[in-house]
């Protein structure tokens, strides 16, 4: 009896981990010392004892159960994305810069080439973020997961400047909201995403064209999640200030548009600012969901909102434009109980 007798195969990592290293390369920042292989990521701290008052930042997330789409269409190199995007948006969404990412694969059966097109995503993120990709795991779980699925999920580190930290105190009722266009449906939501879409769930249906979205479903459904780094970066450069910021994820405007405001503010938005994907009308029909189920659940077109002066309104559109986002102005902030008014 051995260990590749008893499911885990060691050979199978190593292969993995040399098939992934030249994605990890294109993630590389000055700040990270030595090679890959380490038993940790080591990141200087040089640049950071520049700043006045650092604070770090963290966020750590997964994709969740958007992976079943993944298994069913044999795609496995843009979950990835998803993964680093749930991170380091929330670090953004405090004002952060990332600075390195670290990911972890759990998976019943190690598939070098599929470990890799992952790891190729991951980077793919960090690539779009600027963070470093500095270390991760995979472990390889016979009896835990079934041989053809994993689970993805990873955590970011990020600073910023304390007087540059977004965190709403200066919030006031005037104030304008500016809502950055999502790619559909990112990573949440995706086990009422999938019972809805029960009976198509399978390779045919998933790539079969749906003239409604101009795409296959499975395309659709798989598209990878929008990083707001590159666009939070830009607003900052333009030199405006952000009051407040949230990322708009699991709970959908309901949850997490309060969580941006501090007490006797609202936020009001006008849902028809900006135009609705098509693959949320689909779900709503199709699964009979209801407009406030909708909202408390998907991010229906919009995954980051921030709030600025009316003065700083049309700087703010041009820098989310100049990063390659869409920005639309989507409503404001008025004095009342904290929370928020769909109209």
């Amino acid at each position: 009896m051995d260990y590749k007798k008893a499911g885990v195969d060691i050979e199978a990592g190593y292969k993995s981990v040399e098939l992934m290293k030249k994605h990890v390369m294109e993630t590389m920042r000055p700040e990270v010392l030595g090679g890959i292989g380490g038993f940790s990521g080591a990141f200087s701290m040089e640049k950071i004892k520049e700043m006045e008052h650092p604070v770090l930042l963290s966020g750590t997330d997964g994709v969740g159960t958007k992976l079943k789409l993944a298994f069913l269409m044999d795609k496995h190199d843009t979950v990835g994305i998803d993964c680093v995007a749930m991170c380091v948006n929330d670090v953004a969404c405090a004002g952060g810069e990332p600075l390195f990412f670290l990911d972890y694969i759990a998976c019943g059966k190690n598939v070098p080439e599929k470990i890799a097109a992952i790891v190729s995503g991951v980077a793919e993120g960090c690539k779009q973020s600027g963070a470093a990709l500095v270390g991760g795991e995979t472990a390889e779980m016979p009896g835990f997961y079934p041989v053809e699925e994993y689970d993805l999920a990873g955590f970011a580190v990020g600073v910023v400047e304390q007087k540059d930290l977004i965190d709403g105190k200066d919030l006031k009722a005037g104030d304008v909201l500016i809502g950055m266009a999502s790619s559909g449906v990112h990573s949440n939501g995706f086990s009422l995403v999938r019972k809805v879409f029960e009976k198509e769930l399978t390779p045919e249906g998933l790539h079969t064209h749906c003239e409604e979205l101009g795409k296959t479903l499975g395309e659709a459904l798989l598209a990878p999640t929008k990083i707001y780094v590159k666009a939070m970066k830009s607003v900052k450069e333009a030199g405006v200030k952000v009051k407040a910021c949230s990322h708009i994820t699991g709970g959908g405007f309901y949850e997490n548009v309060p969580r941006m405001l501090k007490d006797g503010t609202r936020a009001v938005i006008k849902k028809d600012s900006y135009p609705i994907p098509p693959i949320f009308g689909m779900l709503a029909q199709k699964g009979d969901i209801g407009e406030e189920m909708m909202y408390n659940t998907y991010n229906m077109g919009i995954g980051m909102i921030v709030a600025v002066d009316p003065a700083d309104v049309e700087k703010t559109v041009e820098a989310v434009k100049a990063a390659g986002e869409v920005p639309y102005v989507i409503g404001s902030v008025e004095e009342g109980e904290k929370g928020v008014t769909l109209c």
